[in-house]
């Protein structure tokens, strides 16, 4: 009876280290046939597309019916990014501005050429620090960024709120366009190219926003270029009084946005899912985007880049890296050792 006891306590510890030592593994396969399972709609986001003429005359500048209309009021070449709202201190999940927050970064002072870029932020600290108020330079690659001065360090006071903290950044951002205009990124977005052409349309349509999905599901606010007192950004930004977070996450952040631009055309500027949101954050966009290349792969890509200004393809003024979909799969790794 003492001996069956033990075979049974072994079964169930090797049972459960088996377990322990495969989750990731299992998650990570439950989390791919939930993406690719026939059911799942990826297929309509990854649909091809091609971009419509009011598309391609937003992203030269323009409005379809207004060629040669010229703006004396360009949007602001301010850039403007948020980072930790959440104290990694007591919220390890809540990351650290690290190697790629830097490559972002770099990727608007060197694509964009801004006037000044602003790093919005409450912790930036190096270690994380209880202390709000931490040196935000004790953080290296901070402290390499603020070498630069069209660096702006904007330091804002933490807030004690029940919204989320991606809501939280959701309002931080269209509050910060609608006071001073100019482009907003988020920090895994990384700049490609110049985004003159589109700080160029001329009023009413004063803000910029890109499709996301091949079926156009949706406007994105992971990357926005809006002009002050934007009359849109107002609306949205009136939106968040009543947060209806039973609708989803991204309802607010995408869906919303779609639905205000249908009701008002003619003010905003909406470009094709290959300005900025393409390829997509499904699975097998995310595989395809981080799948090692042959030798032919890498000449034929290399040309595409050098033909295009920098980008892949060529309408893409910037690169949404999908942190939420490829982080644990890909970019954690990456270094400035391995990259």
């Amino acid at each position: 009876m003492v001996t069956r006891n033990w075979y049974r306590l072994l079964t169930l510890l090797s049972i459960s280290t088996l377990i322990l030592l495969g989750f990731p593994y299992l998650f990570r396969f439950v989390d791919y046939v939930r993406q690719t399972n026939p059911l799942s709609g990826q297929k309509h986001i990854e649909a091809p597309f091609i971009p419509t003429e009011t598309e391609l005359a937003c992203l030269n500048g323009y409005v379809k019916g207004q060629e040669g209309v010229s703006t004396s009021d360009p949007i602001p070449n301010i850039v403007h990014f948020i980072f930790g709202l959440n104290n990694p201190y007591y919220h390890p999940s809540a990351g650290h501005f690290g190697f790629l927050a830097y490559l972002a970064v770099r990727s608007a002072l060197v694509s964009l050429k801004p006037d000044a870029v602003y790093i919005h932020y409450t912790y930036l600290a190096e270690p994380p620090s209880a202390d709000a108020n931490a040196d935000p330079k004790t953080n290296p690659w901070v402290a390499r960024l603020a070498k630069n001065p069209a660096i702006k360090l904007i330091h804002h006071a933490p807030v004690e709120t029940n919204t989320q903290y991606a809501h939280l950044s959701d309002i931080l951002r269209l509050d910060i366009l609608h006071k001073q205009g100019g482009i907003y990124l988020d920090i895994d977005s990384f700049a490609l190219r110049s985004f003159d052409t589109i700080r160029q349309v001329p009023r009413p349509h004063d803000i910029v926003l890109g499709h996301e999905g091949g079926n156009r599901w949706g406007l994105c606010n992971a990357i926005i270029a809006a002009r002050p007192n934007s009359t849109f950004v107002s609306r949205w930004l009136e939106s968040y009084g009543s947060v209806d977070f039973s609708r989803g996450w991204n309802y607010h952040s995408v869906l919303l946005p779609q639905d205000m631009a249908a009701k008002f055309p003619d003010e905003v500027c909406a470009l094709a899912p290959d300005a900025f949101f393409w390829p997509t954050w499904t699975w097998r966009h995310v595989e395809w985007m981080h799948a090692p290349l042959s030798h032919e792969e890498m000449k034929y890509w290399k040309l595409q880049i050098e033909d295009n200004g920098g980008s892949l393809f060529d309408n893409q003024l910037a690169y949404h890296a999908w942190t939420q979909m490829a982080y644990d799969r890909h970019l954690k790794p990456l270094t400035p050792e391995r990259r």
